[in-house]
């Protein structure tokens, strides 16, 4: 009875501190990490680091989630030349053809909902990232 108790209120905290949420892969701007069709756990999270994959609301049309992998983090030099400011992030597709900071530039640490942390489906891929 004890150790349902614990479980319980574990599983809860978890809940509650990561919040877990659910990511369809869509398009190959991640491929070879990432394949089209593939679902995916991510966790909120405060902190970020360089190869992160993370999703992030695309800044330029709001409710549109992207799927990316951060490649700079704040103080990092931009391919353009820039300094990242305190709370600016560079992502990037893994794929030459990707819609990220090469185009809209960085993103602000509110934009970036989560990181990835497990693909579950289909199962004969299941891993951690």
């Amino acid at each position: 009875m004890l150790a349902v108790a614990v479980f319980t209120v574990s599983a809860a905290w978890a809940l509650l501190r990561w919040k877990p949420f659910r990511v369809e892969i869509v398009g190959g701007s991640m491929r070879p990490a990432l394949e089209p069709g593939e679902w995916a756990l991510a966790v909120s999270s405060s902190t970020f680091r360089r190869g992160d994959v993370v999703v992030l609301e695309h800044p330029e049309r709001p409710g549109f989630d992207l799927v990316k992998r951060v490649t700079g983090v704040p103080g990092d030099l931009t391919p353009d030349g820039r300094i990242l400011d305190a709370d600016a992030f560079w992502v990037e597709g893994d794929a030459d053809a990707s819609t990220d900071s090469r185009a809209f530039g960085p993103v602000p640490r509110s934009a970036l909902a989560g990181r990835l942390r497990l693909v579950y489906f289909p199962f004969d891929r299941r891993r951690l990232l």
